[in-house]
Order: C-alpha cells, then sequence, then structure tokens
C-alpha cells in the first residue's frame, strides 16, 4: 500500500467510523423503538388501516435503499482518492530537493490539482446525493400520507366493519405524524452508517492484514550469541524473481564479513535474512546452529544492530533518537555519542542534547545523521552488526568521522559489512563477493 492512502486509513477512515458512530448511536436504537411503540397504538386504533400502511411504507425504504446503495459507491470512491491525494502529498514532501532542482514545481502542481479536483468533485458527488435524498424520503412520507388519508376516509365513509369513526381517523393521522420525525432521523442515520461501514471496510483490511514475517507456534527464545552464524544453501525470490541461489556463507564470532560486487547482486538482501526482515525461498538462516525461522522475532532482532546508508531518524531530540527504545541513562548515552564522534557537534547545537533535529533528522548534515545512527548502535550494544553501506553517501570528512566510530563500534564484535568503498571493507577478516547473487570468490 502506498503510505499516504494507509496515513488516510489510519486518521481520515477511523474519524469517519467515530463519527458514523456517535451520530447514529442515539437514532438507531432509539427511533425504532419509536416507530414500533407508534405502530402497536396505530394497530390498536385499526388493524386495517395500519396493514395498509405498512404495505406503502416499502416504498419509502425503497427510496431510501437505494440512496444509501449510492452513497456507499461514493464514500468508496471517496476515501480511495483522499488516499491517493495523501499519498502524492507525501511525495511531494519527501522529495522536495528533487522537485527544485528539476524545476518541477508545475508538474507536482498538477499532480496534485487533478488528484485534489477528483476528491473534491466526489466530496460534491456526496453532498448532492444526500441532499437529494431529503426531497426524495419527502415525496415518499406525501405519497404514504396521501394513500392513507385516501383509504382512512374510505374507511370512515364505509360505515361497516372495521369502520373508522372521523375522532379516531383524526387522532390516528395526528399518531401516525409523530413517526415521519423519527423515519427522517433514521433515514439520515443510514446516510452516515454508510461511510461508516466503508471506512470500517477500509480499516479492518489493514488491521486483518497478516505480516508476511511472524512468529511460528512454539517459537524459542534465542540464546544469547557464541559461536557462528551460518548460512546454509540459502536461495530467495521476490515473487517469480529470484535473487539468491544456494548461497552457502559461514560468519564465526568476533570476525568482520564484507559483501562486495555489482549493484543488485543480492548483497543487501542477504544481509536482510539476519534479523528475519525477510524469511529464505530456500535453506536455512543459522545462530550458533539454531533456524532463526524457529525462535521469536523479538530474540533474534534483540541481538543485532543495523547501520544503513539512510540514517532512520525522528522528529524528536538529539537525546531521544540516541537512547531510543533503551533503557540508558544519560552518561551512557553521552558516553555513546563519543564514541561515535557526536558529542563535540551535539554540544555546539543550540540546545545540546535536547536539540530538536527535525523530520528524519532534515535539520542535521548526513555525516550527523549517520553518527547518530551509530551512538544509537552502541548504545544498544548488540553482539551482531550489520553495516549496510554507511559511509557510501559523505563527503571524505564526514566518512572519516563516521569510519572512526564504525571501526569502535565493530570492535570485538561479528559483522557483516555490505559496501563498495576500499576504506570500509580494509579491515575485513573475509571478503565475499557476490554477483547476481551467487558467492563468486
Amino acid at each position: 500500500e502506498r503510505k499516504g492512502d494507509l496515513i488516510s486509513r489510519l486518521t481520515n477512515d477511523v474519524q469517519e467510523v467515530e463519527i458514523s458512530v456517535v451520530n447514529t448511536l442515539t437514532a438507531v436504537f432509539k427511533e425504532p423503538l419509536n416507530i414500533v411503540g407508534i405502530f402497536v397504538l396505530l394497530f390498536t386504533m385499526s388493524p386495517r388501516l395500519t396493514l395498509f400502511t405498512l404495505i406503502l411504507l416499502p416504498l419509502s425504504g425503497g427510496i431510501i435503499a437505494s440512496v444509501s446503495k449510492r452513497l456507499r459507491r461514493q464514500a468508496e470512491v471517496s476515501q480511495q482518492t483522499l488516499g491517493t491525494m495523501l499519498s502524492v502529498f507525501d511525495e511531494v514532501l519527501g522529495g522536495m530537493r528533487v522537485i527544485k532542482g528539476f524545476n518541477a514545481r508545475d508538474y507536482v502542481l498538477r499532480k496534485f490539482s487533478v488528484q485534489n479536483d477528483l476528491y473534491t468533485r466526489t466530496a460534491r458527488a456526496i453532498d448532492n446525493t444526500r441532499d437529494l435524498a431529503s426531497p426524495f424520503s419527502e415525496f415518499a412520507g406525501v405519497a404514504v400520507v396521501a394513500g392513507l388519508l385516501y383509504y382512512g376516509g374510505t374507511l370512515v365513509l364505509s360505515g361497516g366493519a372495521g369502520a373508522l369513526s372521523a375522532s379516531a381517523f383524526i387522532t390516528y393521522i395526528i399518531l401516525f405524524s409523530q413517526i415521519l420525525t423519527p423515519a427522517k432521523s433514521l433515514s439520515g442515520a443510514f446516510s452516515n452508517i454508510q461511510r461508516g461501514l466503508v471506512a470500517g471496510e477500509r480499516v479492518l483490511r489493514v488491521i486483518d492484514t497478516e505480516p508476511a514475517i511472524r512468529d511460528r507456534p512454539g517459537a524459542a527464545v534465542l540464546p544469547a550469541f557464541r559461536d557462528k552464524i551460518e548460512l546454509r544453501n540459502v536461495s530467495f525470490s521476490y515473487g517469480d524473481h529470484a535473487v539468491l541461489y544456494d548461497v552457502n556463507l559461514t560468519v564465526k564470532k568476533g570476525h568482520t564479513v564484507a559483501l562486495v560486487g555489482p549493484s543488485g547482486g543480492g548483497k543487501s538482501t542477504l544481509a536482510d535474512l539476519l534479523p528475519r526482515f525477510y524469511d529464505p525461498s530456500a535453506g536455512q538462516v543459522l545462530l550458533d546452529g539454531h533456524d532463526v525461522r524457529a525462535c521469536t522475532l523479538h530474540s533474534v532482532r534483540a541481538q543485532m544492530g543495523i547501520v544503513t546508508q539512510e540514517s532512520i531518524l525522528f522528529n524528536d531530540t538529539i537525546y531521544n533518537n540516541i537512547k531510543f527504545n533503551t533503557e540508558a541513562t544519560e552518561a551512557e548515552v553521552i558516553e555513546a555519542a563519543r564514541t561515535a564522534n557526536a558529542h563535540d557537534f551535539i554540544l555546539a547545537s543550540p540546545d545540546g542534547y535536547q536539540t530538536l533535529i527535525g523530520d528524519r533528522g532534515g535539520r542535521l548534515s548526513g555525516g550527523q545523521r549517520q553518527r547518530l545512527s551509530i551512538a544509537r548502535a552502541i548504545l544498544r550494544n548488540p553482539p551482531i552488526l550489520i553495516l549496510d553501506e554507511a559511509t557510501s553517501a559523505l563527503d571524505t570528512e564526514s566518512e572519516k568521522l563516521v569510519q572512526e566510530a564504525l571501526t569502535r563500534l565493530m570492535a570485538a564484535r561479528t559483522s557483516v559489512v555490505i559496501a563498495h568503498r576500499l576504506s570500509t571493507i580494509r579491515h575485513a577478516d573475509e571478503i565475499i563477493v557476490l554477483q547476481h547473487g551467487r558467492i563468486v570468490e
């Protein structure tokens, strides 16, 4: 799913469900009771006239059902369009530098305007359908009342069995008129329910989606890492596209293994198999002889630290980004920053460790973001490290500082390093060349 559509489902759609429930809860429970109670009274006054009325009511119900069905279709289109529009908006915010660099402002504006206009039209269509529902229901109500007056009048004039007196008929009409208000309220509630149902279905499709990778029943907790990582006859495919073929690799504890090779050779995919971001299509990934698929995800990932080319930071303080999901003390956070060559630039920031770094760390340079990622990994103190081209996007000066931090981070740890630069892999104990999904040397 596109990110913007997921955001729409988990915000706008949830709100739509809430509004639908709040606005209709009273009507759905209260109004049917009122209507049933009034019909019981009407039936005691004149069974024949009441049965005649019940024959006419499906006319009104059919109109309401038709409008409700149309509203549901329109609501589904509206919610999907809003999700697409938010996706475009998210892409624009994330790609602002590229848009400016390519002078693509007008192109992106047109793209967004198309989605915005489409959403406006669908929202207006829903409003128009709602507006039409009222006169249609009024017409149906008038038709029912007209039929009631005609048939009731014949009962008054007939004077035979089941006949009504004029006073009883007037009382009957007054009582029947009390049904119209709750009936209209119920009709409006059904319109809101249709939007709520569509939104609820979209939310439930997200909630009910099973994760591709999850714990097996009875999964064991992986013991602390002691000896080696082993990939045994591992193959992997994205759908029908094979990426890795029969890979065999052993990484001993405390060793650094570098994965090199052309782009698309399967290096990142191989590294992603270790923390179970994916499971192999064939073969096994073993830690100390334990198949990671038979262990809990939490216990497997707890033993690994990951530093990638794109530093994933959050719109929070420097301190909270380093401490992320750990119980570390302030002194430990500062020590991790020192080890990662980040302490000096942090102190030079406006609020030190409490400086807000902006969305995705946008107020920091690439080298600064990378050093914070390394500090976060140092603080976690994992026995296994996965470094995915951690210095490839940096300038020479930043690379030097980051490389020093990585060297400290990798000390006495088991590391799997993906890199193109010689400076990153020169201290590796073993260099593995991957090409077209196979180990060639």
